[in-house]
């Protein structure tokens, strides 16, 4: 079992203990975005009671949570996609390889016939030159 953290923290004009497993900085930190978001809405209506603007606070981190999440989860699906894309990728490459190999192979079989090929045709000019000359 972890160990606890205790954190004093300022949220609001007011000093608040804070017990957690994370870091005494990851909990300074979203003390920190609290108090931000606490002190936009009192700021743009000051009129507001603490606890109006806590109630507050929570519905905009809400919000930002809500946000986040469908954006993690539109994430996830093109990353799921882009995994399923690349297995065909991956797949289309491989076969393209053998298939890139297998051309190899005959392109270096079909220069191998071509060469014989050559030289049979060169010993047959030579003999035909032979017997051009023999009969002039």
């Amino acid at each position: 079992m972890s160990a606890k953290n205790k954190v004093e923290v300022r949220i609001g004009g007011m000093d608040y203990i804070l017990v957690g497993e994370e870091s005494e900085e990851y909990i300074q930190r979203i003390a920190l975005y609290i108090d931000k978001k606490m002190n936009e809405i009192s700021r743009a209506n000051n009129k507001l009671s603490t606890t109006m603007s806590a109630v507050l606070t929570a519905v905009n981190v809400a919000d930002d949570f809500f946000k986040a999440q469908e954006k993690n989860e539109l994430l996830t699906k093109e990353l799921e996609q882009l995994k399923k894309e690349l297995e065909h990728l991956k797949r289309d490459n491989e076969q393209l390889t053998e298939e890139n190999s297998f051309l190899v192979g005959k392109n270096t079989s079909l220069q191998l016939e071509l060469a014989k090929r050559e030289a049979e045709l060169s010993e047959v000019r030579n003999s035909y030159e032979r017997v051009a000359r023999t009969r002039d």
